[in-house]
């Protein structure tokens, strides 16, 4: 509540924070301990600093003053603290290890440092040491340096040697943050080296190298785990990196996991668990905790569980910063503190510590408010909040600065008149220290806010209050005196003027006045109104002013000046003037009060024991008086010697002893009701000095600080003065002590010495004089004691080994010395240790001790120290002693064997203490004594490797070698023997000849090298090739090939095609390459351009005219010699279709297109030719021809429209040439005499003209013609007119066919005249019946006759017809609609592959009524998804993929795209480029050298399988552990294995990978011993029951797969005979389906055409019947069902018609592409074709035995349609029929076949397979005889019929045949001249009856059913062509259409329709037939043919 309380008041006085014009400020506060060697010395610049004249000072943490110690200690002027070094003898702790502050101060504070750990390090002797360690091979090792803990905290370790080589922290060897060597995955070789510690002094740089430790490795034991290396408890700072090193040995390997608080690791990428343990980097608060490190194996566990706390740093802010404010303001400083807690908090005031007094005091919970009340001008200052924590501390500060702050007006208002109701504002400001509060005032009355008056007040950035008063409605009463008072804890100031408001003047009542007697009074005359004449004062009727104290200003204020009681009391009258005799008066009462007047007085000079009598007396003033005494701010109460006695007007003190502690200032304090008034004197009792401790003589130690104690006493306090002779003997003269940093006097008296000196011995004198009485002093001697030091030794000696050596140590001081010697931690005892002796020797000032070493060893090497000693110190001197001797002879080894070098690595053991000057290397040939060796001396000592160069290749040689150093030559080294290896060929392979194969291929031969020159077995050769064309790199591409004989043969393949290359050919063995072959050039062959020609434009020149232009392709681009160019160019019509492909060859780049049709788009492609054949063409170039004269319409009819009318139609030309502009009609009329035929004009648009004002009964002739913008055109055919009185109803619209693209809306016109008018009537034909058009969303027919089919489909296609009917006659039109869609699956096959290429071909499918626009080939990697997209132009019927992967399955399929869109997508087939994985070749020597720690591999026994190798990956490890070593590489000739163990076994496996798969190998191979001998096999090492391994591993995969073998054998068994039964129950069912006698052709179909679907369960495939209902499962075996529906038929199927042309011959409906024409004499074959499918077996199985189709596929659907239109021929019925080959492929090798059976009616017998997976049926009927049977033809319908047969140059005349497709025009059947026409034309309106064929619906017939995976989605559509036959009017000829019904067995038949969807379907189909067969015979002759009719199907 009181911090609540004091922050309001300080919110309403807050002081004003500006920036004072000085500053003080901290350089580096964060500075707290300096550390430094005792040989360097430190600088230490002060962390304060401030401007402007700033000071800085140096203080210890005690706050003395520190001083100038020469050549020790000395601070600069600019503030620096220096400590200089200094021997161990000159340490002072009081010096060197102390804490320090720096002090900055200037006008606006002084502030202080925190404090700083001031600390020297002097050398001192210590070793490092490394224990050796033991560990299990595969586990985990560590070694740590052991560093004593004297110097632990300065020394750390910088790097470990393993040989003496630095260890680069890598896969196996980690060096911690705390500096210990972890070794993972220890292996024997392990324990070969020494491992030493390498450490640096963090602050005199030393280095120390530990002695050299072993690691012994045994063989992996079961243990539990043990734990190596661990953390311990620690604080840490956040931001900083933690490592925790947690690292355990056992076996099997512990598993080592980490917890927090118990709980797993958070996740957080700041925590990493490696090798070494845990490292958690940039530390948070929140990672504190407890952490465990649980290790764990099979055989037990172990945990370290340690508290980590991590701590914040310290930081502090104090608030505000600088504060200026005015004195006796509150302030309150706020010491923020962020960081870890537990800290506490210390306030300074320019760097002393604040002590609470009734002023201060300290706030909060952790003293972080530091609270000012009523702050005095001595609170100024700058104040520190320090936060101390352990070692942590943290400050900040703030200047306060207090000024006089009493308030001032410095900006006012104006007085001013107003009307009433007229808004005025006044502003008052005014400023202080705190800012004032300004209060408002109207005559003499406070303004209370209201609506009128709002007054607000807000203070400025400066401090400045500012007011305003804002009147918004003044009145009469609003006007008068206005003051603004400005108030703050100091004082007040005031402001007033008279604000007049327009109005009746009148005074307010005016209270009485009291006024102070000598102080200034006002009275404001309080009037009101305006205006008015003028405002006087009076007294006693006297006006005023009447005297120079009275002042009346113009605004009616009276001014009394110096009130006097007696003359300036009374009543006073204030009068205004109103009007010229009119005034107003009102009377106010001033009462004069005179406050008290104290008569001086003051202090006599006092003593002690003294008597005292002061009065205070009150000379005037109002009575009653009160009189009070205070002593030093305090009440004074009577007692303690001091009376006080009080009267009336007087009050007097009376002291009855006076004593010291009566000094102070005493304040006589008088007040009555005027005013308080006091006076202050001081009193001050003298007191001469004397001695409170007396100096005595003492002694003083050298270095150390003394103090000479002296302590007096007296008032004033006395001044001690120190005065210094010099000499033990009588004084003779004494000088004042100069006082400098390192002496100085004491507060009481005494003398510090701080640093005694022997200089500093003789007597001193203390003297004390205050002016009282006389002075006092007393002398005393200072003596002198020097310490026992050093004075002289060596720092370091050298000895050699067996030689004496002697260590000499002097020193002094007081008397006894003893001196000791130490050798590292030990005291040196002679009497134990006999090799050491110690003799002293005292020389009078100095002793002299030498220790004697006879002799001297190794082991001396190090640091002795001897130490002196006496009563007064100790001091110790140390001395480094080097043993020297000849070094230990170097380890060597081999690193790299080659054919004329070695190389060699060797590692110097123990140097002999000095420096190694060089190495001498030794060899011979390991026959030949060392008499005859070969040197090389004198290798530098920096280089530890070497290799001997000028060896012969497959020579053994020993070798060894020595090192030296000054003091002499070592020992040899262990001899070694190496065998240098084979050498590269040195000759080139012989006659290289080049021979270009194709375009991109050259083929090289060449023989070996001559067998001299080979330098062992030649392994293979490298073909180095390039191109030598301009622009070439001029680099060599590299193949290789295996040797094979003396003579090789190679062909480079992807070469650039027509390029000029330089083949080099190179030989090599298991050594390397030799040298290249000759360069010899070839150019390969020509090929194709790879580009079009470009600029490709096209202009037309006339009507049948077009010129082509372009620029030859890139000469690059050539590929060859170029022939030629050739224009490819083919027209596109109005609806899509386009016209047949021509070209033109030609030389030149332009060509001019002649004989094109007029006015028709056209599109052009240019291509470049070389000898090699066409080009890439250009991208297609749309052009047109011009306009010209159109040809003559189309048809033209005429018809009667009334009596004096004719109406005239017409259709536009077939070929208008132009946009037709208008119709031009004439009429002319033969017998009216009239020469010139009458015109009649029509619109483009319209296509009949009514001709008016005939003549009846006159018949007329008329034709028409067609207007284009270059002219008139032909004309029509005349037809003849007449008007006729009765109309008959006639159709002026034409029929005909109409071909559309599916989904379009299409008009069918039916437009008709008559009168009455005609009655309208759409139908579809439909079989034998017309069947009337409904009206429904998708049809609907207009009231003109328009028949609309919204969005047509396929179904839509067929022919309606169009009758009109009235009174007089009808009318009949047929309109043929083909729908086109688009085009079916092509035939995909593959014809061709290499390793880069997949070459396609493919038949195209049904066109669906469009040509073909062209192909989309997609492809992808065969697991792979991602498909690619290539545009092939529509004459392609092949296609070549390249830049295909190597050796990889790729799928592929591929969809045809007409006007309409894309058409169903291929079967997707699958092929493979050539080339297979790598496999490694056995005859190839895998190690091409091995020694103990190298193994060189030779790769190229790898065989490629075609592909390029990319990698090869070598995993390894010693024989018997877990973890494999991984080496990646590629296919490079010599690869290393590095750092193997010595006489080791390993296992190593290879993998070698390239685009079609990876190869493995694997083998074995050991390590050579470390003297280069091998080591047993692992038989020897395994033991004997390999033997029984062995044959355990051979019988066990014996056994297995005789068991697998079997049950494999009863498996297929079974397999087969469910297959044969499943088999034998299909081709029942087919027999029965197809029986002839099951047919019923008496009912029509009514309805909706219904196709029939056959379901056969054979193996791997299904075949359906399908109703109108829906599905019926027909197969007895499976039961199984399959949902299908009407919308997934195949709307692309061709469909074809088998009839005769008999009346009373039914129509019946096959759907199998079996064609047949017959003849009156005889059959004729027409073609065959042949089917073949692959299965969707498995996909590797699948790949091996693909077979390509030939077209479609073929199901037993086939098969059974095959058999049911065999038997429905007359001459057919005793034909043979078998079943030749049926194989069930996945089963067994049975087949099932049928005999030869002469009624056709049975298959049922067996016979021996001929290809397995396939079955055939074959149909062969014998020769027919009666000429009669020839009348059967099966004719197909075209799709446009007129159309293609204009297009094919058949022309429709009445005795052509009707309706032929292409592929039979050119039959001799059909040129036969004397066969009658068998479909006579006859006219459309008297056709009465049409015989319809029933379309029928294909659905998927071939597919795999797989349960295990997801349906695939096929799009299926159905397209009916149905065919016409008109018969004349009036005759009864009908044809009735019978529909073939199929039954299936009841129990079939009715069996539940269970919806399954077909999975995993490769589905292809065979083109479904409509046949038509003509209704009369033919009318042309023909010869009797021969031939046999077969059928042939094959299913697989």
């Amino acid at each position: 509540m009181w911090l609540t309380t004091l922050l309001l008041v300080y919110s309403l006085t807050r002081a004003h924070s500006e920036d004072p014009r000085t500053s003080l400020y901290f350089v580096n506060d964060s500075l707290q301990q300096v550390i430094f060697s005792s040989s360097v010395g430190t600088v230490l610049p002060c962390p304060a600093a401030g401007t402007p004249g700033t000071v800085l000072r140096w203080y210890l943490a005690t706050k003395d003053d520190i001083y100038d110690v020469p050549n020790i200690r000395h601070v600069h002027l600019n503030g620096t603290l220096q400590l200089y070094p200094f021997s161990p003898s000159g340490f002072n702790s009081f010096i060197h290890d102390n804490d320090y502050f720096c002090t900055a101060e200037n006008v606006a504070g002084k502030i202080r440092s925190p404090n700083i750990r001031v600390k020297a390090v002097f050398r001192e002797p210590y070793t490092v040491r490394v224990e050796d360690q033991r560990s299990m091979r595969g586990s985990v090792a560590v070694f740590k340096c052991l560093i004593p803990p004297s110097v632990q905290e300065y020394v750390s370790v910088v790097s470990w040697e393993k040989d003496t080589v630095s260890i680069i922290p890598g896969s196996r060897f980690h060096v911690t943050s705390f500096g210990a060597l972890y070794i993972s995955d220890v292996q024997k070789e392990d324990a070969l080296s020494t491992y030493r510690c390498i450490t640096r002094h963090k602050y005199s740089g030393e280095t120390r190298q530990s002695n050299g430790a072993r690691l012994s490795v045994s063989d992996p034991m079961e243990s539990a785990p043990t734990v190596l290396d661990s953390f311990q408890s620690k604080e840490v700072k956040t931001g900083e990196t933690m490592e925790l090193p947690c690292i355990a040995s056992g076996y099997p390997n512990p598993v080592i996991r980490w917890l927090k608080d118990n709980r797993p690791l958070p996740v957080d990428s700041r925590w990493t668990k490696r090798i070494t343990g845990l490292t958690i980097n940039n530390l948070h608060v929140e990672d504190s905790g407890m952490y465990i490190c649980e290790v764990t194996n099979t055989f037990g566990s172990a945990e370290v569980t340690e508290i980590i706390k991590v701590i914040d740093p310290l930081r502090v802010t104090v608030t505000p910063k600088k504060l200026k404010t005015g004195i006796g303001s509150t302030v309150i400083l706020s010491c923020s503190v962020l960081g870890s807690p537990e800290y506490v908090i210390r306030w300074y005031r320019d760097t002393e510590l604040i002590v609470p007094d009734g002023y201060i005091s300290v706030r909060g919970s952790n003293n972080d408010t530091l609270l000012i009340t009523s702050a005095q001008k001595s609170h100024s200052g700058a104040y520190q909040c320090f936060a101390s924590r352990k070692s942590q501390t943290a400050q900040d500060f703030s200047i306060i600065v207090l000024e006089d702050g009493t308030p001032r007006i410095i900006s006012s208002f104006s007085e001013k008149v107003v009307n009433p109701g007229e808004q005025f504002f006044l502003m008052c400001t005014a400023k202080g220290a705190p800012p004032p509060t300004l209060t408002w005032t109207l005559d003499d009355e406070l303004i209370v806010r209201d609506s009128s008056h709002r007054t607000n007040q807000y203070t400025l950035t400066d401090g400045t209050a500012v007011s305003h008063m804002n009147v918004t409605n003044p009145q009469i009463k609003d006007g008068g005196v206005y003051r603004c008072a400005a108030r703050n804890l100091v004082g007040s100031a005031e402001y007033q003027a008279r604000i007049n408001v327009r109005g009746s003047p009148s005074i307010r009542p005016m209270r009485n006045i009291t006024a102070i007697a000598g102080r200034d009074t006002f009275i404001n005359c309080r009037v009101i109104g305006y205006p008015y004449y003028s405002i006087k004062w009076y007294k006693d009727s006297i006006l005023l002013p009447d005297n120079h104290r009275q002042a009346v200003f113009e605004n009616g204020t009276l001014k009394l000046m110096d009130v006097q009681k007696g003359m300036d009391e009374g009543e006073y009258v204030c009068s205004v003037l109103v009007q010229q005799q009119h005034s107003i008066n009102q009377r106010v009462h001033v009462a004069v009060k005179v406050p008290p007047l104290i008569q001086p007085f003051e202090f006599p000079p006092a003593s002690i024991g003294q008597l005292l009598y002061i009065p205070c007396v009150v000379s005037s003033g109002d009575m009653p008086i009160r009189i009070t005494w205070r002593k030093d701010g305090q009440v004074i109460l009577s007692g303690s010697g001091v009376t006080i006695e009080t009267k009336e007007f007087m009050s007097s003190l009376q002291i009855s002893s006076i004593s010291l502690k009566h000094n102070g200032n005493y304040t006589c304090i008088a007040s009555n009701d005027a005013a308080t008034v006091m006076r202050e004197r001081q009193l001050i009792v003298r007191v001469p000095p004397r001695f409170v401790v007396q100096p005595n003589n003492q002694d003083g130690i050298y270095g150390k600080a003394g103090v000479l104690n002296c302590s007096v006493d007296g008032y004033p306090p006395p001044k001690v003065m120190w005065k210094h002779a010099k000499g033990s003997g009588n004084p003779q003269q004494y000088h004042p002590v100069p006082l400098t940093g390192r002496i100085q006097i004491l507060a009481n008296g005494s003398l510090l010495i701080r640093h005694v000196l022997e200089e500093d011995i003789g007597y001193y004198l203390c003297q004390a004089s205050n002016g009282v009485g006389t002075d006092i002093s007393k002398s005393m001697f200072l003596t002198v004691k020097i310490p026992a030091m050093i004075t002289s030794h060596p720092n370091t000696t050298i000895a050699i080994k067996g030689q004496n050596k002697e260590l000499n140590c002097t020193a002094r001081g007081e008397r006894p010395i003893i001196i000791r010697w130490e050798k590292e931690d030990t005291v040196i005892d002679p009497d134990r240790m006999f090799r050491y002796s110690v003799a002293t020797k005292d020389n009078g000032e100095e002793v002299v001790s030498t220790l004697k070493i006879t002799p001297a060893d190794r082991g001396d090497s190090g640091f002795f120290s001897c130490h002196a000693i006496n009563s007064y110190g100790e001091d110790r001197g140390l001395i480094q002693l080097t043993v020297q001797e000849p070094p230990d002879p170097p380890e060597l080894e081999i690193r790299e064997v080659k054919a004329r070098s070695m190389n060699l690595r060797w590692t110097q053991r123990f140097d002999g203490n000095s420096l190694i000057l060089g190495f001498d290397i030794e060899y011979k040939n390991k026959s030949d004594s060392w008499d005859l060796k070969q040197s090389t001396r004198n290798i530098n000592p920096t280089i530890n490797q070497a290799n001997i160069v000028d060896l012969h290749p497959a020579s053994v040689y020993s070798i060894r070698i020595y090192s030296f150093n000054k003091i002499g030559r070592s020992e040899p080294s262990k001899e070694l023997t190496v065998s240098t290896e084979e050498a590269a060929p040195d000759g080139p392979p012989m006659d290289v000849i080049l021979q270009p194969v194709t375009s991109q291929s050259i083929r090289v031969t060449w023989k070996a090298p001559k067998k001299e020159l080979q330098n062992g077995v030649i392994r293979g050769y490298q073909i180095g090739y390039r191109e030598n064309g301009p622009g070439s790199n001029g680099q060599y591409s590299i193949v290789e090939m295996k040797a094979t004989g003396d003579s090789e043969v190679y062909t480079l393949d992807n070469l650039k095609k027509f390029a000029q290359y330089g083949v080099v050919v190179q030989a090599f063995n298991r050594a390397g390459t030799g040298p290249s072959s000759s360069e010899i050039n070839a150019t390969t062959l020509e090929d194709v351009p790879s580009q079009p020609p470009d600029n490709v434009k096209a202009v037309s020149i006339s009507s049948d005219v077009v010129t082509i232009i372009w620029s030859p392709p890139p000469r690059s681009t050539l590929n060859g010699v170029l022939k030629g160019f050739r224009v490819i160019y083919w027209s596109v019509y109005q609806d899509g279709d386009w016209g047949d492909m021509q070209n033109i060859t030609t030389m030149e780049n332009r060509v001019q297109l002649k004989g094109l049709e007029k006015f028709t788009n056209y599109s052009v492609q240019v291509l470049a030719f070389t000898q090699a054949g066409d080009g890439v063409r250009s991208l297609v170039l749309y052009t047109k021809t011009k306009e010209d004269i159109p040809g003559p319409p189309a048809g033209i009819k005429a018809v009667p429209s009334s009596a004096s009318s004719v109406v005239v139609a017409w259709l536009p030309p077939t070929k208008p040439n132009g946009i037709i502009r208008k119709y031009t009609i004439f009429c002319s009329s033969p017998g009216s005499g009239q020469p010139a035929p009458s015109e009649y004009e029509a619109s483009p648009e319209t296509l009949y003209y009514r001709i008016p004002n005939l003549n009846r009964q006159q018949k007329y002739l008329l034709w028409v013609a067609a207007v284009t913008s270059a002219g008139r055109g032909n004309v029509s055919n005349k037809v003849t007119g007449e008007p006729a009185a009765k109309v008959p109803a006639k159709i002026i619209a034409f029929g005909g066919t109409v071909t559309t693209p599916w989904m379009r809306d299409v008009f069918l016109q039916c437009t008709c005249v008559g009168d009455p008018g005609p009655t309208i009537k759409w139908t579809k034909d439909s079989e034998d019946s017309a069947i009337p058009v409904q009206v429904d969303g998708h049809r609907m027919i207009f009231n003109n006759g328009t028949l609309f089919l919204r969005s047509v489909r396929a179904e839509d296609s067929g022919y309606y017809t169009c009758t009109a009917t009235n009174t007089w006659g009808f009318d009949t039109i047929i309109v043929n609609l083909l729908v086109q869609v688009p085009p079916d699956q092509p035939h995909l096959t593959v014809s061709k592959t290499s390793s880069s290429t997949i070459t396609l071909a493919w038949i195209p499918g049904d066109n669906g009524g469009s040509s073909i626009r062209g192909f989309v080939l997609q492809y992808s990697v065969d697991n792979s998804e991602q498909w690619k997209d290539v545009f092939i132009n529509p004459t392609e019927r092949s296609f070549k993929l390249d830049h295909l992967k190597c050796g990889t399955w790729y799928k592929v399929k591929l969809a045809a795209k007409n006007s309409v869109g894309a058409g169903r997508i291929s079967e997707i087939i699958e092929a493979k480029t050539h080339g297979q994985e790598p496999a490694f070749n056995k005859d190839q020597h895998l190690f091409t050298h091995i020694n103990s720690t190298h193994a060189r591999l030779n790769l190229q026994g790898w065989n490629n399988g075609g592909c390029p190798i990319k990698a090869i990956v070598m995993d390894y490890r010693p024989k018997g552990t877990w973890p494999w070593l991984t080496l990646k590489t590629n296919l490079s000739h010599e690869v290393f294995l590095q750092d193997l163990r010595e006489a080791t076994w390993y296992e190593l496996k290879m993998r070698a990978c390239n685009s079609a798969g990876c190869g493995n190998e694997t083998t074995h191979f050991a390590t050579l011993d470390y003297d280069g001998s091998t080591i047993p096999p692992i038989k020897s090492i395994q033991g004997e029951g390999d033997d029984v391994k062995k044959l355990f591993t051979i019988a066990c995969p014996v056994i297995l797969a005789t068991v697998a073998v079997a049950l494999l054998f009863i498996i297929r068994k079974k397999r087969k005979e469910k297959r044969l039964k499943r088999l034998r129950d299909a081709k029942s069912l087919a027999e029965m389906l197809i029986s002839k006698n099951n047919r019923s052709f008496d009912t029509p179909v009514k309805g909706q055409p219904q196709g029939p679907r056959l379901h056969i369960d054979i193996p791997r495939v299904q075949l359906l019947i399908e109703d109108k209902e829906g599905i019926k499962q027909l197969d007895p075996v499976a039961r199984k069902s399959v949902k299908s529906a009407h919308s997934t038929r195949n709307r692309y199927s061709s469909q074809w018609t088998l009839t005769k042309c008999q009346a009373s011959t039914p129509a019946r409906t096959l759907t199998s592409d079996w064609r047949t024409v017959g003849s009156q004499h005889g059959i004729t074959v027409t073609e065959s074709d042949s089917y073949s499918a692959s299965l969707s077996q498995d996909t590797d199985k699948g790949r091996n035995s693909m077979v390509s189709t030939e077209s479609a596929s073929s199901t037993y659907e086939e098969l059974a349609r095959a058999y049911e239109h065999a038997k429905l021929e007359e001459q057919l019925q005793h034909a043979k029929f078998e079943i030749t080959e049926c194989f069930i492929s996945d089963s067994s090798s049975d087949q099932m076949t049928t005999g030869t059976n002469e009624n056709a009616d049975s298959m049922t017998s067996m016979s021996t397979p001929s290809e397995a997976g396939i079955c055939r049926f074959t149909a062969s009927p014998p020769q027919p005889q009666d000429v009669d049977r020839g009348k059967n033809v099966a004719v197909p319908i075209a799709h446009r019929a007129g159309k293609d047969f204009h297009s094919r140059g058949i022309q429709r005349t009445p005795g052509d045949y009707c309706n032929l497709p292409l592929y039979v025009k050119s039959d001799t059947f059909f040129r036969k001249s004397d066969v009658r026409d068998p479909c006579p034309v006859v006219p459309p309106r008297e056709a009465s009856i049409r015989n319809m064929a029933r379309p029928y619906q294909t659905q998927n017939r071939h597919m795999t059913l797989d349960p295990n995976s997801k349906p695939p989605i096929h799009p299926h559509a159905t397209a009916t062509l149905p065919q016409r036959t008109a018969t004349a009017s009036g005759s009864t000829a009908t044809a009735s259409a019978n529909t073939t019904a199929v039954t299936a067995p009841a129990s079939a038949a009715n069996a539940p329709a269970e919806p399954r969807l077909p999975t995993h379907s490769k589905i292809s189909g065979s083109r479904d037939s409509l046949l038509e067969v003509s209704t009369a015979g033919l009318n042309r002759s023909q010869k009797q043919g021969t031939g046999a009719y077969s059928k042939s199907y094959t299913l697989v």
